[in-house]
């Protein structure tokens, strides 16, 4: 079959919506029927990074309808409602080799791939959701909400009363700050370089917003912690911030209490060095990749606290696009006129 796609040719340069032929599911894909996917700060590390294999098929949260499925999937069957995700739905299980997707001939390879009106894609990467739920909004569940709350309820396991500082208020960093909001965290410590972004975050959980270019964040953040956080973390990747929140974190006391955890969710691009003192005190350093996530599990969590109204993805996507407007919502992104989440919308 043939569908539409949002498809990268040059580093750097604009998406083309085209048409590419999908193959028929293989004994363990499922074919996905788009409702709308996310626009993820990662697809721009994809779309200049000089060593991406082109042309490029990109997006990697979404929801759906299942179309038709393979022999060997049991778990959906067409017509049921589904979220896409890029990291197995069970740990441990390692997804079939990617689809091959052909545009006038040329092959694209994608494990993942949600820029398009039809996806088709290991069932590890399909995430059964109960009918009913928006399926719009939710779309933003398989990246934003896995890594950025993940990063709270299974990296860090934050628990009721400990602190929380969160240093990047996009879309990953508002999933954080809900997170540690529901499970009881407190104080939970917004950082950003813009005004505009701090005042968003205020409504999803933020107790105290610090503005990283008016003031030493890490001093503030420890003035109001009253001596540094539980946890603090990096929900951008740029050196600066890499560093910092590893000095925002409590140092331990012997015999008394461990230090604080400084956990890493960003995308780290650039070489970063980091001072092996700022280890004293116990203070640890952890990576999150995507959460640390049991999507099978973790979902249906994430959709019940949506549907109990903690989890505030209505709030969280503030634009929507076509896919015909993809290079729009793109440009958006990157220059940072997007406060939480785009999503891409099919009709």
């Amino acid at each position: 079959m043939k569908t539409m796609a949002a498809v990268l040719h040059e580093h750097g340069k604009p998406l083309v919506v085209d048409e590419v032929e999908i193959p028929d599911p293989a004994p363990d894909q499922v074919l996905v029927k788009l409702i709308a996917s996310g626009v993820c700060h990662s697809q721009l590390h994809q779309i200049h990074n000089p060593a991406s294999p082109m042309p490029l098929m990109l997006g990697h949260e979404a929801t759906g309808v299942v179309e038709k499925a393979g022999g060997q999937v049991t778990h959906v069957k067409e017509g049921d409602p589904v979220m896409l995700t890029w990291l197995p739905r069970q740990p441990g299980r390692r997804p079939s080799t990617p689809t091959i997707y052909k545009l006038r001939g040329q092959e694209i390879r994608a494990s993942v791939a949600t820029w398009t009106e039809h996806s088709l894609l290991p069932e590890q990467y399909v995430v059964k959701m109960p009918a009913g739920i928006a399926m719009d909004v939710t779309a933003v569940v398989g990246c934003a909400v896995m890594t950025g709350s993940g990063a709270v309820i299974n990296t860090a396991k934050v628990q009721a009363g400990q602190s929380v500082a969160v240093f990047g208020c996009g879309g990953v960093g508002l999933c954080i700050l809900q997170a540690a909001a529901i499970v009881g965290a407190n104080p939970i410590i917004a950082v950003d370089l813009a005004k505009e972004k701090l005042e968003f975050a205020s409504a999803f959980g933020a107790t105290h917003l610090v503005n990283a270019a008016e003031t030493d964040a890490v001093a503030e953040v420890i003035k109001i912690s009253e001596g540094g956080v539980d946890y603090a973390y990096d929900a951008i990747g740029v050196p600066q911030t890499v560093v910092q929140i590893l000095r925002a974190v409590k140092a331990g006391i012997p015999g008394l209490r461990y230090g604080g955890m400084a956990v890493l969710v960003g995308i780290v691009t650039q070489p970063t060095s980091i001072d092996a003192q700022l280890f004293r005190g116990e203070r640890r350093y952890m990576m999150s990749l995507g959460g640390s996530p049991n999507p099978d599990k973790d979902f249906g969590l994430y959709l019940d606290w949506f549907r109990e109204g903690k989890l505030k993805l209505d709030k969280l996507v503030t634009q929507r696009f076509k896919l015909s407007e993809i290079n729009d919502a793109v440009t958006a992104l990157e220059r940072g006129q997007i406060s939480g989440r785009c999503i891409i919308e099919y009709a």
